[in-house]
């Protein structure tokens, strides 16, 4: 009996709880980054939950989880909607990421291993092959892979922490002007890698810098 209704038994449910909602959560941001879901499209929680085929409850909590992280705004009369991608929030976004960034592949190119290099090269050799293919959603996710892996390898928790939200967001612009940016970009990011392996630091983080300028560049002229 203790088995049964003791605390292996309430940490299975709770677990199936928060699985089904991070899996709705996950899709959801998803869709919006993919643009499944188009910016000012309202999102109601029935038909967020018509569209997972869940009950409203994990859609709510959801919803809670993506309008927290700037995706979703909750508008007076008109409930949930999917977040607009303004000039400021796009220069917001960028001013951080050339902090956090241009700090990283400086901190990686002093601590980066022959693995962690290696690492990079493969992540840009399957970069490569998917911007040929133009499977613009497998360059998105490689992207974010990249500098999500100069920020770990740079050696700094704080600095993965603050970039694992984020991160997100920086997915969601990418995708939206992948497939004039992707060519460029990893161009860009060959240097940033190349300056790493080398150990060099200033170079490291100039390279950084300049391809988060590029990148801002063209996410504000993207129209």
């Amino acid at each position: 009996m203790d088995q049964q209704y003791g605390g292996d038994q309430a940490r299975t449910i709770g677990g199936d709880h928060l699985a089904l909602r991070d899996q709705v959560l996950s899709e959801l941001r998803r869709r919006i980054v993919d643009g499944d879901y188009a910016q000012g499209e309202r999102l109601t929680e029935n038909r967020l939950a018509e569209d997972f085929g869940v009950s409203r409850n994990p859609v709510r909590e959801a919803l809670r989880v993506v309008e927290t992280e700037g995706f979703v705004q909750i508008l007076p009369r008109r409930g949930a909607v999917v977040a607009t991608l303004d000039e400021t929030a796009i220069r917001d976004l960028f001013a951080v990421r050339q902090q956090l960034e241009t700090l990283a592949a400086g901190l990686a190119a002093e601590r980066a291993t022959e693995q962690d290099v290696a690492r990079l090269r493969r992540l840009l050799e399957e970069a490569s092959a998917a911007t040929e293919a133009k499977d613009f959603d497998q360059v998105a996710e490689l992207n974010s892979a990249l500098h999500l892996a100069v920020i770990e390898i740079s050696g700094n928790r704080w600095l993965a922490s603050l970039s694992a939200a984020m991160y997100h967001h920086v997915h969601w612009v990418f995708r939206l002007g992948a497939a004039q940016r992707a060519p460029h970009s990893w161009e860009e990011h060959i240097r940033v890698v190349d300056a790493i392996a080398a150990g060099d630091r200033e170079a490291a983080a100039e390279a950084a810098r300049l391809h988060v300028e590029a990148a801002a560049t063209a996410a504000l002229h993207s129209d």
